[in-house]
Order: structure tokens, then C-alpha cells, then sequence
């Protein structure tokens, strides 16, 4: 009975241990199964990647790429190699923690050039390292222009001298590489030329040359200005007050004929010349009582008995003549007893001189330019829109008085002058309307949107399939055959207690009625036994526990 109570001990102890190493496999595979299920889910959601940098320098782009990977952040590069892509949602990130990090640089060596300087340097390695730094600010400042892409500077700078005559002006070369369509007017040439001009010190803006990437010589400074050239900001000058004339005369008429139905062009000429002028202008002569008198001289001459009695003179100054003495005298009375003077004046002359103040005009006049000389202006005018009772528009002209009245309008807004010759000329015409544009419909295959999305939601449903495949065909079954394995123990424990009773005498779990399970048989059979002869069943207890054979 020892024997083959060991007997029946053993086997059912290499079953426990094939029935572990059955369970190991078995977990080792649903995890195997749950790995693989990890992945596809991680595959199925990989991020969407987009560009953080394009076009950088070689060395920015290497030190891009270090501080992404010391920030752990996942990147790539695209196909054509000229752009690093980081995960959308990290973009903006990324690109401020670089910026913080003063990345990309651009390629452009500036002053910190100098933080690195060494000791001991000469002064020639020294200016050499200050003309590049200074070359390297410049190249950013003008990069910073929405038309530039890349600038290259190139200073002359020249050693100073003790002597006046020796002394030389700096000299400065730009390269300007101009983004795809950019052009650079005449105003921004001159703003990049007086940028460098006013960075280096004792720099005149003529020894600045600007030279695009076909190059094209942007700052041309062999051509002056003549009488028949403008300058930019001539230029802009009648560009602002053409504008500003059709804004007003477009804003008056507008409430009147709605808007979008007024269109107007204007044309000036404006004179740029400054005039000096100096005018002196004499008055016709004019009544003497209406004159200034400046001065005024009389002169008067009588001679009595033939003598000059007046201003002294050649006659005045002859010896008098003998006298002479009546024989008979008689003074003559008057009725009033008063005498009376027989004796008249035998001449008597007066003059009278007066000068009168000269009429004069003197004037100093000096025009500002900029003064209008004549304005063009040509207003059109759409058709009036009238709602029908249907509710369907219509358009109709305008009336002579309409037409009046807008023309009134555009005179006053402009402000027109006859005298100048200004021209206004008003015309009512339906505008002509463009017909719709039909686009040609764009593929779902080729629309570049469709495609992105479908990937993403591809990717997706091969993820869900891949799982289900996985679950229903691995891990399924192996959790199915993990419930399983406990069936085994139970048929073992059952055959044990079988033996265990026949051994004893006992009527088999087989023998028992069919109507009852198999687990509940044994379970009465146990009973049944440790009913019957308990100090085997001690005993067989015993030894299992101790361990013996």
C-alpha cells in the first residue's frame, strides 16, 4: 500500500511540474501577444510629423539635432533632406525652446565671435575678428527683410593715418540673394545702403554697392538726377495725392450709387521746381491831389520904376541913378485923407516848384514745390440696381439730373480748377461682370488632404484588424487552454482517489450512482473513506506531508 501510495505521489508530482512549465509557456506567450498588440496600437497612432526647420546651415542643423535628442524629442528628416520634422503637436514648442537657445543661427557669425576670444592674440587677429563679427550683425539686420534670403557683406575697412591726406573712406560690398519673386524697389535699396553706410564709422552711403544674385547693381550711384527724373519720394509724393483724390471722390458718390458701382482714376502733374521772384513796378501818374508831396519851392520877383527889387543878382547889384526932384510935389489924398502911392511896380514874377513822391512796388515771391499744376480725373459709373415687384433686379441708366449731380460732386471733391486746366470726365456704362471661375475638380486620389487622411485612417484600421486577428487567433486560445489546465488536477486528484480506495476496500467513485457528478463522487468517496478507517486516512495524510515515500 506505501508503495503505491509513493508510487501515485510521484506521478502526480512531475504532473505538477509539467502542468508549471505549461503555464509559463503559456504566460509567456500572452505576453508575447500583448507586446505585439502594444506596437500595432502604438503604429496604428504614430504621430503626425511636421517641418520645424527648412533650409538651414549644415552646422545649425547639427545643433538642432543634438539639443532635440537631449530633449527627447522624436524627429526625422524629409525626403528631399532640407527639412527636420518634429511631431505637430510639438512644434511650436520646440521652436521656442530652440529660439531660447539662440538656434538657428543662420550661418552668420556676429560679436560673439569675441566671446571666445583668445589671450595673447595679436592686434591684427583681433581687428580681424571685429571686422567679421561686425560683417556677420550686418548679414542678420538685412536678412530680417522680407525680400532678402541671404545676404553676404564684405568690408574694406582701411588703417587709420596720422596724416589728413593719407586718410582713406571705408568701402562696403553687399551680395543680396532675394527670396523666389522678390524684387527690391528703389526706397529699400536705399534704406539697405544707408543701414550699412550708418554702422561702420566714417562710411559715405556712394562707396556702398548693392548687388543682387543675377547680379543686377541695385545701387547705381553714377545716375543724378535731373530735371526729368524723380526720386522715390517725388514719386510717392503724386502716388498719395492721386490716391487721395480718388478716395474722396470714390467715398462721395458711393451713398449714391451703392457701393461697388464707382470706379475713379486720377492723373496729377505736379511741379517740383522751386521759383524765386523779385518784381519793382512803377504806377501810371496820377492826380496831384491824390500824390505824396516830397517837396515844395517858391520863388517871386518885382521891380519897381524899373528896378529889380528880388533876389540879389547881376541887376540888382548896378549902381542907383542920379536923383532927380520934381518942381512941383503934391501928395495926393485919398477920401479918406489916407496918401496914396502914385508909384506901381513896372514887373513882378513868381515861381513854384513841388515834388511829388515816385510810385513804387517792390515784391519777393518764392513757390514751394510740390504744387499742383493740373488734375486728370475719370470717374465711372455702374447702372443703377432697381428691384422689381417679382423681386428681380434690374439696371437702369442714370438721368441727365443724376448725372449733374454727380459730376457736381466729383468737382468739389477733387477740387476743381478751371484756370489750371483740370479735366473731369464722368461716364455711366453697366460694369462688366467676370463670369464664375469653375476650378477642375481635383482626384480624391490626388487631393493631398484625402491622402494624408486616409493614410491616417488606414493605418488605424489595419491597427484594429491586426489586434482582433491577434486576440481571436493567439490570445484566445491560450486563455481558453490557461482555464483549461486545471481539468488535468482534478482527473489526477480523482484517479488518486480511486486508488487510494481501492486500496482500502472501498467501492470506487465509478460504482456510485451516474446521476451524480464526478467531483462530487470523489468528494463522498474521501468522506466515506475517512469515515471508515480514519487512521489510514491520518496516516496517508502524514506521510504526504512529511514527505514520505
Amino acid at each position: 500500500m506505501a508503495t503505491a501510495e509513493a508510487t501515485l505521489m510521484s506521478d502526480n508530482t512531475s504532473g505538477m511540474f509539467a502542468q508549471m512549465g505549461n503555464k509559463l509557456l503559456l504566460v509567456a506567450g500572452i505576453a508575447a501577444v500583448v507586446a505585439v498588440m502594444v506596437v500595432f496600437w502604438l503604429w496604428s497612432q504614430q504621430p503626425d510629423y511636421r517641418v520645424l526647420f527648412s533650409n538651414y546651415s549644415d552646422k545649425d542643423g547639427g545643433a538642432i539635432v543634438a539639443t532635440l535628442e537631449k530633449m527627447n524629442v522624436p524627429y526625422k528628416f524629409s525626403d528631399s533632406g532640407t527639412a527636420i520634422l518634429v511631431p505637430a503637436a510639438q512644434v511650436h514648442q520646440v521652436r521656442l525652446k530652440l529660439a531660447a537657445d539662440g538656434l538657428p543661427k543662420g550661418g552668420n557669425i556676429g560679436f560673439e565671435l569675441l566671446e571666445n576670444q583668445k589671450f595673447g592674440v595679436s592686434q591684427f587677429v583681433e581687428q580681424v575678428n571685429f571686422q567679421r563679427a561686425l560683417e556677420g550683425e550686418l548679414e542678420r539686420s538685412i536678412q530680417s527683410i522680407a525680400a532678402v534670403d541671404v545676404a553676404r557683406i564684405h568690408l574694406a575697412i582701411p588703417k587709420p593715418s596720422v596724416f589728413v591726406r593719407d586718410q582713406q573712406k571705408p568701402t562696403a560690398s553687399v551680395l543680396l540673394n532675394l527670396r523666389a519673386g522678390r524684387t527690391l524697389d528703389a526706397q529699400q535699396v536705399s534704406a539697405v545702403v544707408h543701414l550699412v553706410a550708418s554702422s561702420v564709422p566714417n562710411l559715405p552711403t556712394a562707396n556702398v554697392t548693392v548687388v543682387d544674385q543675377n547680379g543686377n547693381l541695385l545701387s547705381d550711384t553714377s545716375k543724378k538726377l535731373g530735371a526729368k527724373n524723380l526720386d522715390p519720394e517725388q514719386l510717392k509724393y503724386i502716388e498719395d495725392i492721386q490716391q487721395s483724390i480718388i478716395k474722396r471722390v470714390e467715398s462721395i458718390i458711393t451713398p449714391i450709387v451703392g457701393p461697388k458701382n464707382v470706379r475713379a482714376e486720377a492723373s496729377a502733374e505736379i511741379d517740383f521746381s522751386v521759383q524765386e521772384q523779385a518784381a519793382e513796378t512803377y504806377k501810371p501818374n496820377q492826380q496831384p491831389d491824390a500824390a505824396a508831396v516830397r517837396s515844395m519851392q517858391s520863388n517871386e520877383t518885382q521891380s519897381v520904376n524899373g528896378e529889380m527889387q528880388g533876389v540879389p543878382g547881376a541887376l540888382s547889384n548896378q549902381p542907383p541913378a542920379g536923383a532927380t526932384a520934381p518942381i512941383t510935389t503934391s501928395a495926393g489924398v485919398d477920401a479918406n485923407g489916407q496918401p496914396v502911392n502914385n508909384a506901381t511896380p513896372l514887373n513882378s514874377e513868381k515861381n513854384l516848384t513841388t515834388n511829388y513822391e515816385v510810385d513804387k512796388t517792390i515784391s519777393y515771391v518764392q513757390q514751394p514745390m510740390g504744387g499742383i499744376k493740373r488734375l486728370n480725373v475719370a470717374v465711372v459709373v455702374n447702372h443703377l440696381p432697381v428691384v422689381g415687384q417679382d423681386g428681380k433686379v434690374t439696371y437702369r441708366p442714370l438721368t441727365d439730373a443724376e448725372k449733374t449731380q454727380i459730376n457736381d460732386l466729383a468737382m468739389q471733391a477733387m477740387g476743381f480748377n478751371r484756370e489750371r486746366g483740370d479735366a473731369l470726365t464722368v461716364v455711366n456704362t453697366p460694369f462688366a461682370t467676370e463670369p464664375p471661375q469653375v476650378l477642375p475638380a481635383v482626384p480624391l486620389w490626388e487631393n493631398q488632404r484625402v491622402i494624408e487622411y486616409g493614410k491616417d485612417a488606414l493605418r488605424f484600421i489595419i491597427g484594429i484588424l491586426a489586434l482582433v486577428l491577434i486576440y481571436k487567433k493567439a490570445l484566445k486560445p491560450m486563455l481558453n487552454k490557461l482555464m483549461t489546465m486545471s481539468a488535468p488536477v482534478v482527473a489526477s486528484n480523482v484517479q488518486r482517489e480511486d486508488a487510494v480506495v481501492n486500496l482500502s476496500g472501498a467501492q470506487p467513485a465509478s460504482a456510485q450512482p451516474a446521476a451524480r457528478s464526478g467531483y462530487e463522487q470523489n468528494i463522498e468517496a474521501a468522506k466515506q473513506l475517512a469515515k471508515d478507517n480514519p487512521r489510514m486516512v491520518a496516516s496517508l495524510v502524514s506521510n504526504w506531508t512529511n514527505g514520505n515515500e
